[in-house]
Order: C-alpha cells, then sequence, then structure tokens
C-alpha cells in the first residue's frame, strides 16, 4: 500500500468516525433528556423519538463522505491502489476534513438543541414540533454544508487518474 493510499484512507476514517463519535455523543445527550421526560410521561415517546435521533444523521453524512471517497478511488474494484501517490492522498485527506469536522461538532450541538427541545416540549408539548424539532434542523444545516463541500471536492475538485484516463487526459 502506498502512503498516498493509507492518506486517502484515512481522510475517509476521519469523515466515518467524526460524524459517528459526533452522532453517538449528540444522540446520548438528547436520549438523557428523553428518558428523564419519558419516566414521568411516557405517553410523549412520540415527540421525543424524532429529537433523540437527529442528532444520529450526522454519522449517516460522514459514511456517505467515506464511501464516496472509496467508489473514486475505485476500491472495491481494486484498480486504483497503485495510483494513488501521497499528494492525491492529501488531497483525499482534506476533502474529508468537512463533513468529519462540521459532522462531529454538529451533532453535538444538535444533541444539546434537541434535549433543550425535549425538556420545553415535556412542559408545552403543542410546541414539540414548532419549537424543538426546527431548532434542532436549523443545527443540521451545518452538516449539511459540510457533506457538500466534501462531495464537491471529491466530485469536482479532485482529478482522479482513473477518472482522468477514462476522460481520455
Amino acid at each position: 500500500m502506498t502512503l498516498g493510499m493509507a492518506l486517502a484512507l484515512l481522510g475517509a476514517g476521519v469523515a466515518a468516525f467524526l460524524g459517528g463519535i459526533g452522532s453517538a455523543y449528540g444522540i446520548s445527550i438528547a436520549g438523557r433528556a428523553a428518558t428523564g421526560v419519558l419516566s414521568e410521561k411516557p405517553e410523549r415517546y412520540g415527540q421525543m423519538f424524532i429529537m433523540v435521533v437527529l442528532p444520529g444523521t450526522q454519522g449517516f453524512y460522514g459514511f456517505l463522505g467515506a464511501f464516496m471517497v472509496m467508489l473514486q478511488m475505485n476500491f472495491f474494484g481494486g484498480g486504483l491502489s497503485q495510483e494513488v501517490n501521497t499528494w492525491l492522498g492529501l488531497q483525499v485527506l482534506a476533502a474529508c476534513l468537512p463533513v468529519g469536522v462540521a459532522g462531529l461538532f454538529s451533532a453535538i450541538q444538535q444533541g444539546k438543541t434537541s434535549a433543550g427541545g425535549i425538556l420545553m416540549a415535556a412542559k408545552r408539548p403543542e410546541l414539540a414540533f414548532k419549537a424543538g424539532v426546527v431548532y434542532a434542523v436549523m443545527v443540521e444545516i451545518y452538516a449539511i454544508l459540510g457533506l457538500l463541500v466534501t462531495l464537491f471536492i471529491l466530485l469536482f475538485g479532485i482529478k482522479f487518474p482513473a477518472a482522468a484516463a477514462a476522460a481520455g487526459v
């Protein structure tokens, strides 16, 4: 395995792991708030559920970023591994940082926002969607932007050797 390939795979790992860590932490924050509310008001489970799972989406975004790296590198077909030089590996690693870092921080903050929405919905259930879910989704926008930046860089900013050969460059 070349250093470039190792760096590219490290980038894929960073995207998946940071998004997953943020999601796990964010869900735990919201989950603790929800279990407290549900111990007194179990009928509010449906309202609490969406706010607990919302921070989990960043883990999926990180996975998608990692998967796109592997697809672009023909990882599953085994055709590109020898062509990944150090510079290309660094580019892929850098491309994975937006989705990984944005996913880590936004999932944690979304968990905190969801926990606040859960506590608010315990007293004012009619505001569970209006305030609880909507505010938490506003935090998610930044994770989506991180994913988009990663995808744009991977799809349009990096010239992968297999893609260049197919285009006749």
